[in-house]
């Protein structure tokens, strides 16, 4: 289970925090010698602190806010520390504040993934640090915990980058592996459909060659044919067949018409309704077809046409030759039939 923190409440918590160290300031005004420079440094504090937890379109800090920061930060140890004393007994107590507010302010820029202007910010607070009141005084004042804090951010920050990147990876993973098993089962249901198909018809063949002991009448080795051509239409005619035009293909076949079905994936994005109107009609033609041979061929997608319907007729030009039928070099036909069958009906297109 992933539990998720809304962005509000961190944002709220981030705020919270860092209006904490304006309170601190606050409360230790007695012992600056000036509050003027102290009130700019809460304003200019403030202000930087709201622009950058301000809710925006992308997680990544832009660049001149980044390096607004970092000239806050220098401002504020700059402006807090001329009203200090360094050598003050018993320390300045809560009057520091601004070691704690940079690095939080440093920590929010680097968890909005600029990175190097926080350890630029945080740099410069311990540079400034140790010209104040010596190198001795970095703990004591805070400033290891605020370059801590920030390192922390940075490496959290990198390893939250990297976790986002491998779930995305993840995703794209999951859902290719989705659509190869969703492809898989297509797959395997076609073949199952097909495989269906092929028994219902060449069963009762079968069994009545298993029965005559191969010895077959001559009807019913035209018969064998025609189950041969029904099969290979249902490999090659795919979406071109219902029950319909199954039946109308082999009273055709039975009628001496050698019939041709190509699907060549013009109308899988059909709707079934849309696609039984096409097939209908694709029916009847064959039912009132009076030609030697007939083809028919589906149009490629983007087409108006669903399907052409050609019927060929023994002598003539060779019109059979532009469909890449070939069946006798000497032999040539003529167009009997041209047929057009659209994707819509009339009343749709109107």
């Amino acid at each position: 289970m992933i539990i998720t923190v809304p962005r509000f409440v961190i944002v709220g918590l981030a705020a919270l925090f860092s209006m904490y160290h304006v309170v601190l300031a606050v409360y230790r005004f007695d012992i600056p010698r000036s509050l003027g420079p102290i009130v700019v440094a809460l304003v200019l504090y403030a202000t930087a602190t709201v622009v950058s937890l301000w809710p925006s379109a992308t997680s990544r800090m832009p660049f001149w806010l980044a390096s607004f920061n970092v000239a806050v930060c220098i401002s504020v140890s700059l402006l807090v520390t001329s009203q200090l004393d360094p050598h003050r007994p018993g320390g300045n107590g809560y009057a520091t504040w601004y070691v704690a507010a940079i690095g939080t302010l440093m920590v929010i820029t680097s968890t909005r993934r600029r990175h190097i202007f926080a350890w630029l910010g945080v740099g410069a607070l311990a540079m400034q640090t140790v010209l104040w009141s010596g190198i001795a005084s970095l703990p004591d004042l805070g400033v290891v915990g605020s370059l801590v804090w920030v390192a922390l951010s940075h490496v959290l920050s990198r390893s939250l980058a990297k976790a986002g990147r491998d779930l995305q990876q993840y995703s794209i993973a999951e859902r290719e592996a989705a659509e190869w098993q969703a492809a898989q089962e297509a797959h395997l249901y076609e073949r199952q459909f097909r495989l269906r198909q092929t028994s219902r018809m060449s069963l009762p063949m079968l069994q009545q060659i298993v029965a005559s002991g191969g010895e077959l009448s001559d009807e019913q080795r035209r018969e064998c044919l025609h189950l041969e051509g029904a099969i290979r239409d249902e490999i090659r005619g795919r979406r071109l067949l219902n029950d319909r035009v199954r039946d109308e293909v082999m009273l055709a076949r039975r009628r001496g018409v050698s019939v041709t079905l190509l699907d060549e994936g013009g109308i899988d994005d059909l709707e079934d309704g849309d696609l039984e109107v096409v097939l209908n009609r694709l029916a009847d033609a064959i039912h009132s077809n009076r030609s030697d041979r007939l083809i028919a061929r589906t149009v490629p997608e983007g087409s108006d046409i669903a399907v052409t319907v050609v019927g060929l007729n023994s002598a003539g030009d060779g019109g059979a030759s532009a469909l890449g039928q070939h069946e006798d070099d000497d032999a040539e036909e003529e167009v009997d039939l041209w047929l057009e069958i659209p994707r819509k009906s009339v009343q749709e297109l109107v």
